[in-house]
């Protein structure tokens, strides 16, 4: 009970049962689930075989509907006009989650190939780069080229005469 002063009463203090509005779709569910099984073609056998047998063998004057048996096909005219209706609404209800599933599929497939695009973009901006980069060969060669002007450098100072140091090597990579 609410007890506020800034609220107005509510004058209409009916009772209404709160029913979950999806209990009737639950239920078609379970219902035509039930009634695809094998459970459910043993009892409805079983059912008509008593039926049939109360009725055509007359134990006790129980012979409530005679052999044309009316009655019984009255319960299965009005289990057939209620069952074919509930099997409808579970089978909408199983279209809208299989929608929803394949939406959701969607969705999961674009990020992945959103994803891959990014990756794939991404390896070859870094192929790009590493194609800039100087490689151990090159790094290699340099040294060796810049090893044989040092000792060339050191063979001219000391007189031998060696061939002249390139003034070039410094001057090809510098990123």
């Amino acid at each position: 009970m609410d007890d506020r002063l800034d609220t107005p009463k509510d004058s209409r203090r009916t009772w209404r049962p709160r029913l979950d509005p999806d209990i009737i779709g639950r239920g078609a569910e379970a219902f035509a689930r039930f009634m695809g099984t094998g459970r459910f073609l043993l009892y409805m056998t079983g059912f008509v075989i008593v039926w049939v047998i109360l009725n055509a063998v007359a134990l006790w004057g129980l012979r409530w509907d005679p052999y044309p048996f009316i009655l019984l096909n009255l319960f299965f005219s009005v289990q057939a006009s209620y069952a074919a209706p509930l099997i409808l609404l579970a089978q909408n209800r199983q279209d809208d989650r299989d929608r929803v599933s394949l939406q959701q599929d969607r969705q999961r497939a674009e990020r992945s190939l959103a994803d891959t695009e990014y990756l794939a973009r991404e390896m070859a901006s870094l192929r790009i780069a590493l194609g800039e980069v100087a490689t151990r060969d090159f790094v290699r060669s340099e040294l060796r080229n810049l090893l044989e002007d040092v000792v060339a450098d050191r063979a001219r100072a000391e007189g031998d005469g060696g061939p002249p140091a390139r003034e070039d090597r410094g001057q090809r990579y510098q990123g």
